[in-house]
């Protein structure tokens, strides 16, 4: 992995660099030390002004160097701009600060923030390291007797409403809670990230999706202490393929419908990725208390290794498993398909559907599926409830038609 990777980005960065902007803005240029100690916010805010109020219809660019160490406290991008198109290249390593404190007073949900940018384009060969130690050791998920515990910790990179643009190329560490978060955009392409932080952190989603449509992602290492991909509510057409997931919690629709609001999840696709050792492979997840739909999701062509749930969807979801009251509500979830999935399942249900009894699920599609246990020899079953479907190819049988 590590030797791949720095090719994928080389590869990926002579594309990018044959197309560089007319109009360059280098924060060093703006007073930016590069030493990783003094704070370079004011020079990024100056360069991006620059940028975005630049005079040409064309293209406009920040340039963060690739020698230096940049340390930046929390920060937001506004737009709309001037330039069609803002490129934002990340060749050298920007840090955040190491103290939760650096936040006091500010939102604590988000360090780099883009809004209302349209033409984004944010790549390079740079390092992004979110510095979350300090906020997992006092997370409230991990640690809900300490005192000040937090529930909220900062994103790496949050995109608000910006259409038409994309993520690229880069590496991106160790956030405080989710790495990337995309929300109420259009037509946003994230490609060849890496994304990694340790397995045992809270919250650390790879990559959530909300309010957003028209989403691609594609030919990503992602590991991570929660979902690779998360795809949350008002969410439509998302293309996600080519992921190397692990470890982490899988590629997960949902959790959805939490607060019993309408959800409206549709034209999911999912394909050609692994998982390996992960909690979940291909997960959908939804509260009982919720309403509205999801529907039209493929998953195909799909590798499991030695993952705990490969196939499940839950409707049953709860903060303490199991503990919640049977409710008369909930989401609709329809229209499924699970096409060439193979691999290993580390517990004995390898396929795991437990749908509402009040809210079936219905048009569940399985054709060409192989899951064998991690052990060797040992036998794997499915536990198919209240979901209505059929399959062909399928091993453990489902619905045995």
């Amino acid at each position: 992995m590590d030797i791949m990777f720095p090719l994928m980005l080389i590869l990926g960065l002579v594309t990018s660099i044959t197309a560089l902007p007319i109009m360059n803005f280098d924060v060093f240029d703006y007073g930016a030390t590069g030493f990783g100690e003094d704070d370079d916010s004011q020079a990024f805010m100056d360069a991006w002004r620059d940028a975005c109020n630049g005079e040409t219809e064309g293209e406009a660019g920040v340039i963060v160097p690739e020698v230096g160490s940049f340390l930046l406290n929390p920060i937001m991008f506004y737009g709309p701009c001037n330039p069609q198109i803002i490129h934002f290249i990340i060749l050298g390593t920007i840090i955040a600060p190491g103290s939760p404190t650096s936040w006091n007073g500010l939102d604590s949900s988000q360090w780099i923030a883009f809004k209302d940018v349209t033409g984004l384009n944010v790549y390079g060969s740079g390092l992004v390291n979110g510095q979350g130690k300090r906020w997992w050791d006092q997370s409230c998920r991990y640690h809900p007797n300490k005192d000040g515990c937090t529930k909220l910790a900062p994103t790496v990179f949050k995109f608000l409403s910006c259409n038409e643009g994309t993520l690229s190329n880069l590496q991106i560490v160790n956030s405080p809670q989710t790495h990337v978060l995309i929300i109420d955009s259009k037509g946003f392409t994230v490609d060849n990230l890496m994304i990694q932080s340790p397995q045992n952190t809270p919250n650390t989603d790879g990559i959530h999706i909300h309010s957003s449509h028209e989403v691609k992602i594609t030919n990503s290492i992602i590991g991570s202490g929660d979902d690779c991909i998360s795809i949350g509510d008002f969410t439509s057409n998302i293309y996600i393929a080519n992921i190397i997931c692990g470890p982490g919690h899988g590629i997960s629709i949902g959790s959805l419908g939490k607060d019993g609001e309408m959800v409206q999840v549709e034209n999911i696709r999912i394909s050609d990725s692994s998982f390996k050792r992960t909690t979940n492979g291909a997960r959908i997840k939804t509260w009982q208390v919720g309403q509205g739909n999801i529907r039209h999701v493929i998953f195909e062509n799909l590798v499991f290794d030695d993952v705990e749930n490969p196939i499940i969807i839950d409707q049953y979801y709860c903060d303490v498993r199991g503990m919640c009251k049977e409710e008369k509500t909930g989401v609709k979830i329809s229209d499924v398909v699970y096409k060439n999935l193979y691999g290993t399942s580390s517990t004995n249900i390898a396929i795991n559907l437990n749908c509402s009894r009040s809210v079936r699920c219905s048009g569940i599609k399985m054709k060409n599926i192989n899951l064998v246990s991690t052990q060797p020899g040992k036998p794997m079953t499915s536990s198919c409830t209240n979901a209505v479907g059929t399959e062909v190819g399928v091993n453990p049988a489902c619905f045995g038609n």
